[in-house]
């Protein structure tokens, strides 16, 4: 037999990173909250956690957290059969990975309406779409949204759409660095932005140019922060077509090669026996990015992952 509030500080602690501030979320004196996992750990006769900054989940503890992710959500489903279970009717949090292009572009207004009428917290996870589906393996969320097509055991992945980036700089950036015209090999030497270690898509799209290798680039760990060091001519990159248009039409920026967009799929993944709430979710946002993403079928040149 469980014992759920020795599993709700396992949780705690990972989604909150630490063991300070799970005793925090749960009210508790951080003594109790070790109390808890150590009594868990002999209960079970092996370690749930790797104890170092942030703490970890031992492949044991991962599947107790994977399990602790389903039941919550099964729990939110018996509280909207049985109402007289509601205690103060207090909205539930559900916590996703998603990547931060996607958050600073279509995903808020995807969902607003459902967090509304549901009574739903988010509590969002920012991973660069390669590797959102680790907290997912994890068992750290309940959802994950990233370019992995194949999903982990016991959850499903649904195709949404792809996101279209294109390779913008400024005109000032472009006529410095290019002043008799795009040279491919030249962009070896000339600046870029690249999101974080993670992300790949520069690189593949130099590749997808015949150019491989490494190449001058910032780090510039912000969606928003992208596009501003962009538009400040400190390097091209490649951005959102959607979160861009403005700048693209007023040619406050302009593409460097503009028959050559990268387009991303996105990947909605959830745990199968993820309850009402889960299904309800994926259905909104199938219909969403249907009206915000590019079609799955249009896409023929996805040359890498990003942000």
């Amino acid at each position: 037999m469980f014992d759920y509030k020795l599993l709700a500080a396992l949780a705690t602690v990972i989604e909150q990173g630490g063991f300070e501030r799970a005793a925090q979320a749960l009210g508790l004196s951080q003594s109790a909250v070790s109390q808890r996992i150590k009594l868990l750990e002999a209960r079970l006769g092996e370690p749930v956690l790797v104890r170092e900054a942030p703490p970890s989940p031992t492949p044991v503890g991962r599947q107790l957290l994977n399990h602790v992710q389903q039941v919550r959500l099964l729990e939110r489903d018996l509280r909207e059969a049985v109402p007289s279970l509601e205690e103060g009717g207090a909205p539930e949090r559900l916590r996703v990975a998603i990547n931060a292009d996607s958050l600073a572009t279509w995903w808020p207004a995807a969902v607003a309406d459902f967090c509304q009428q549901r009574k739903v917290l988010l509590d969002l996870v920012v991973e660069d779409q390669d590797v959102g589906l680790r907290r997912m393996r994890a068992g750290e969320v309940a959802a994950c949204l990233c370019a992995a097509p194949r999903p982990v055991a016991g959850a499903r992945s649904e195709p949404l759409g792809a996101m279209r980036y294109r390779a913008v700089a400024t005109p000032a950036f472009i006529h410095r660095h290019f002043p008799d015209g795009f040279s491919a090999p030249a962009l070896v030497r000339v600046p870029a932005l690249v999101f974080g270690p993670d992300d790949l898509l520069q690189h593949r799209y130099m590749a997808s140019l015949g150019i491989e290798g490494g190449f001058a680039h910032h780090l510039v760990p912000s969606s928003e922060g992208f596009v501003r060091m962009t538009e400040a001519g400190l390097g091209w990159g490649l951005v959102p077509e959607m979160q861009v248009r403005a700048q693209l039409a007023s040619r406050m920026l302009v593409e460097l090669l503009p028959d050559h967009p990268s387009d991303v799929p996105l990947y909605w993944h959830h745990w199968r026996s993820g309850g009402k709430l889960l299904a309800d979710l994926t259905a909104e946002l199938a219909k969403q990015a249907a009206r915000a993403l590019v079609p799955m079928a249009s896409v023929g040149n996805a040359v890498g992952n990003k942000k």
